[in-house]
């Protein structure tokens, strides 16, 4: 499995054509304390940087984009009952939903780990 990053700081952790979507530990701590989550709807079809969900905190709300063309397979229903799980674990149980990729190339313009890293700390 491949983990890649965009800029708007969500991550996408790919298994051949279907990916995995959530925040990273960088955007869950510049939100803060999440207390809801409006996940995108089972079967809608997504263009690559649309917004997809959304995340609401105690400090803002920001919209999480769809790193790749694609449709949405699978919403977490554990973090829609405990918005916390993205505070808690962004990078595992707090996903918000999977996707079949249209294109996996797409992919290919994110950013790697340390990419990321680098890009972040300085975000």
């Amino acid at each position: 499995m491949t983990i890649k990053y965009t800029p708007d700081h969500e991550w996408i952790k790919v298994d051949g054509n279907l990916g995995t979507v959530g925040i990273t530990h960088h955007a869950q701590d510049a939100l803060g304390d999440v207390v809801f989550v409006d996940l995108p709807e089972v079967g809608k079809t997504y263009a690559q940087k649309d917004a997809a969900a959304v995340v609401e905190s105690v400090k803002a709300a920001a919209d999480v984009y769809m790193p790749a063309n694609g449709q949405v397979t699978e919403v977490n229903e554990a973090l829609r009952a405990d918005p916390s799980l993205a505070n808690s674990d962004p990078m595992g149980a707090g996903w918000f939903f999977k996707v079949k990729l249209a294109n996996p190339a797409d992919l290919d313009a994110l950013m790697d780990e340390t990419s990321y890293t680098t890009f972040s700390a300085n975000a």
